[in-house]
């Protein structure tokens, strides 16, 4: 009975503050995993929305350009390479690039300004090694979609942004059972050792 008392009493000032007991613990993601799990499973949510999903979450989606260029600086290469490196951990994933402008010119100019943009970040994941077989066809929407609503120069808006969008043919079933193997392939990758030092000896050479 004095043990039903103690927990009322604790029940009751956890009440007066206005918290639920247990308000700590759960910080809004407890539980995330296993419903996810179970959206893959009935088809809710799909392999490809996942992959989408921790694309954005892990690497800078998009890349900015000076005005009126397609050129790549040196902060957009960087932030290319970051996307070239997730994208090869992941063959059998397509994606696509899509291309902006700021509103300064016409509109038919725009969109052939975006397309050039679109395509020199493909051009450059082709020169990272990626197939251009992966990269399906870039899409421009010149100034119709700023992050910015303005008339004038805007360097948020001249953009590309990096979104996955699918599978090669032959993967188009990798849902069934062998993600586990993607994520195994992924794990043991990351353990490879990125350069080889040979040390010399005066007998023979071991590397390390």
């Amino acid at each position: 009975m004095r043990k039903w008392f103690v927990c009322l009493g604790l029940a009751g000032a956890v009440s007066a503050c206005g918290l639920e007991a247990g308000y700590q613990v759960d910080s809004g993601t407890f539980g995330n995993a296993t419903l996810n799990n179970v959206q893959m499973m009935n088809g809710e949510r799909s392999y490809a929305q996942t992959l989408a999903d921790r694309f954005a979450r892990e690497v800078p989606t998009q890349i900015n350009f000076a005005f009126d260029s397609a050129q790549l600086d040196a902060a957009a290469q960087q932030t290319l390479t970051l996307q070239a490196d997730w994208i090869r951990q992941f063959p059998e994933v397509r994606f696509r690039v899509y291309g902006h402008t700021d509103a300064v010119g016409s509109a038919g100019y725009n969109k052939s300004l975006g397309m050039r943009r679109a395509q020199a970040v493909v051009s450059y994941f082709a020169s990272q090694g990626i197939s251009r077989s992966r990269l399906e066809a870039v899409v421009s929407y010149g100034e119709t979609q700023p992050l910015v609503q303005t008339s004038d120069r805007e360097r948020r808006n001249r953009r590309t942004v990096t979104q996955v969008s699918g599978f090669v043919d032959k993967h188009q079933n990798i849902l069934d059972g062998k993600y586990a193997q993607v994520i195994y392939r992924e794990y043991i990758k990351s353990a490879e050792p990125k350069t080889s030092i040979k040390i010399e000896t005066s007998s023979s050479a071991f590397e390390q």
